[in-house]
């Protein structure tokens, strides 16, 4: 691929670890509409908005709700999810990630957020890591949810880059196809055989470096 010049990420599940907060929310959600929601359909919420989300939990469900209705149940359950993130501290921050964001500035690389979650700001002001990224595209800005690309093409037109020159970081499958669908290189945060759609995949940033980023993009074949 052409020169890296700016990296974007995903939050949940790449940056921090918010995906049990998100699961204890809308497992309240489906218990107060009389039905239960396992951790295994849980994993179809991965990635996508929060009005999205709750579409599938009431198909799963079987559940009917007017417009005003799935606005509030919406709204219940961001409340529940926000509450249970006010617990969050630094040291929620998963393995590796400020050891890899402190190398790209270092390199004076382009660092942005690009995520579904309305509460990006709010969650990386409570692990203090707000200051790395100079452009957070989240459920606030967007009109179009992964896997529609919109989110990672404002990300890279924000840090004035071409999608070539970017590198996205994911662990969902709609968020890898939403950074192919932009041209950017995509890494895959994971398993191999969820997100055998990415360019590359590593299971953390533990022990993951720009080198190695670098290496992997020079020896992939687009």
């Amino acid at each position: 691929m052409p020169l890296i010049k700016a990296c974007l990420f995903d939050l949940d599940g790449v940056i921090v670890d918010t995906a049990r907060f998100h699961y204890i929310a809308w497992r309240q959600l489906a218990n107060d509409l009389g039905f239960d929601l396992t951790e295994q359909e849980n994993e179809q919420l991965k990635g996508i908005s929060r009005m999205e989300s709750l579409e599938i939990i009431l198909g799963i469900g079987g559940v009917e709700l007017s417009e005003d209705e799935k606005l509030s149940r919406a709204a219940e359950k961001n409340t529940r999810y926000l509450a249970l993130c006010q617990q969050m501290t630094p040291d929620d921050t998963l393995p590796g990630v400020r050891a890899f964001l402190d190398e790209l500035k270092v390199a004076s690389m382009g660092i942005g957020l690009g995520s579904a979650s309305k509460n990006a700001k709010i969650i990386l002001e409570r692990i203090d890591m707000l200051s790395y990224f100079q452009t957070i595209v989240d459920g606030n800005r967007i009109t179009k949810g992964k896997p529609d690309p919109q989110v990672f093409l404002m990300g890279a037109d924000d840090l004035d880059t071409l999608p070539e020159n970017c590198v996205v970081f994911e662990d969902a499958v709609a968020g890898i196809q939403s950074a192919k669908s932009a041209g950017m290189f995509a890494v895959g945060i994971g398993e191999k055989s969820v997100l055998a759609e990415a360019d590359f995949v590593v299971p953390g940033f533990n022990d993951f470096h720009l080198a190695d980023l670098v290496a992997a993009s020079e020896s992939t074949v687009q």
